[in-house]
């Protein structure tokens, strides 16, 4: 059974890093998806691909890994760059800006 260990990018509806530190171990589907004749769902019968495990560290979900004997790969991150701006939000509203500020 392979796994997959990778931090998560951040939700494109958030600001923030929220939830995106932490790495997640994910099966990989051993086998394909089916859609149910009746009424059109997907489903599958292997239920590890429903298990998504999180970890504080890329050390410990490898270790997991190890200790459970499974095959894995590890996607490393891509870091960005940080957005900081000099003087922040809060210049946009400072009483000594001489540029005029308008909608």
């Amino acid at each position: 059974m392979r796994a997959r260990i990778y931090r998560p990018a951040r939700n494109a509806m958030q600001s923030g890093t929220a939830r995106s530190r932490d790495w997640v171990l994910e099966f990989s589907p051993a086998e394909a998806r089916r859609i149910d004749p009746l009424m059109g769902w997907t489903s599958s019968s292997d239920m590890d691909s429903q298990v998504r495990l999180h970890f504080d560290t890329r050390d410990a979900a490898e270790a997991y890994a190890k200790s459970r004997g499974l095959d894995f790969v590890v996607v490393a991150p891509r870091t960005r760059r940080a957005n900081i701006r000099p003087g922040g939000y809060a210049d946009n509203f400072a009483h000594s800006r001489r540029q005029v500020w308008t909608h």
